[in-house]
């Protein structure tokens, strides 16, 4: 199945390619999901290709304009800034990322990933989606009861409730869950407000992420200012690049764990250079997304082996997405994509 497809700079408006000057390839994908995954089934974007190498622009169709500006702002810096970055590490950490599924799928995907860890001694992570809507506290414990017992006493586990719930639902929520997976490494984003997670941190003994209310926030540094949070979840595309997420870690004075924004292999690629270029990073990263698509971008795709990645230069698919004939559905997801990305190049110019 064909899930990349070239887009000449001719085909855009004057404005996008005066944006894009620096800007010699550039692509549209769409790539299937093997479960849905944040509401969608399939996911798509841009890729850029300038000086610096391939970057991925993919904001969620339901971040408007301003917000899906900072995605964009990112793909540009990553492609186009060849100034050096630390590199404090090679290899990665990465945990297994486990969605709203059946128990016995659950089972699968912890086995899978298992599967390539070698060294029975070593501890892995896996991240657990739970507070899905019309999904049960009793369905998100059996979910966690599940990955528990397949990780047989050697891992971790983490669960994120995308800001699901109000501060009593979240405290009821976390001492429930907590006792199903044996045990919590933290809790990512439990409610909306930071005032709230501040609440819950303070009556609950599990330490607390902070992912929306730092990357979806005005004031990225509020969170920790409030003492509403013992980590935070950083992503490269909705926080405008790796030199701004760097900055806010260091102001914040807090942990970071590096997450995918369920990113194409080349997402992930520059999500690895973030997580290398950081200090410190005592946490497992959640880039390890790539398998959850049925296809991908690259020739290799970014799967976690012995739970680690590496950062490699990815090696686009560039001559098939040349040579890909576009038939009307994707000609016409592409012609949305070229207006997206002139109401992002209006919105850029904020940052």
């Amino acid at each position: 199945m064909q899930t990349l497809f070239a887009v000449e700079k001719t085909e855009l408006s004057t404005p996008v390619q005066a944006a894009l000057t620096q800007i010699d390839r550039i692509a549209f994908f769409t790539l299937p999901l093997k479960n849905k995954f944040r509401k969608v089934t399939q996911r798509e974007g841009l890729l850029l290709h300038g000086p610096a190498g391939w970057a991925e622009v993919s904001p969620f169709w339901d971040y408007d304009s301003e917000e899906s500006a900072h995605w964009l702002a990112a793909g540009l810096e990553q492609a186009t800034d060849t100034r050096s970055l630390p590199t404090y590490r090679n290899e990665i950490p990465i945990n297994v990322t486990i969605p709203v599924v059946s128990p016995d799928r659950a089972a699968e995907i912890v086995q899978e990933f298992l599967s390539t860890v070698t060294d029975p001694a070593q501890a892995v992570t896996a991240k657990v989606k739970v507070a899905d809507p019309g999904v049960t506290l009793a369905e998100d414990a059996s979910r966690l009861a599940a990955v528990r017992e397949n990780l047989g006493g050697r891992g971790k586990i983490r669960i994120d409730a995308n800001a699901a719930w109000n501060e009593a639902e979240a405290v009821e929520a976390i001492n429930l869950l907590g006792k199903a997976a044996g045990g919590l490494e933290y809790v990512e984003q439990p409610c909306a407000t930071v005032e709230e997670l501040a609440q819950v941190r303070r009556r609950c003994n599990v330490p607390i992420a902070a992912d929306e209310s730092v990357r979806r926030a005005s004031d990225p540094l509020a969170v920790a200012r409030a003492q509403a949070a013992d980590l935070l979840i950083v992503k490269l595309q909705p926080m405008a690049g790796i030199r701004r997420v760097v900055e806010v870690v260091e102001e914040a004075g807090l942990p970071a764990v590096v997450s995918s924004a369920l990113d194409s292999s080349v997402g992930i690629a520059s999500g690895l250079r973030l997580a290398a270029s950081l200090p410190s990073l005592p946490f497992a990263c959640g880039l390890g997304t790539a398998r959850m698509f049925t296809s991908d971008v690259v020739e290799t795709p970014l799967i976690p082996r012995g739970g680690f990645l590496t950062w490699e230069e990815p090696q686009v698919l560039w001559q098939s997405a040349q040579n890909a004939e576009r038939p009307n559905p994707i000609n016409e997801r592409i012609t949305a994509w070229k207006l997206r990305l002139e109401q992002m190049v209006n919105a850029v110019n904020y940052y």
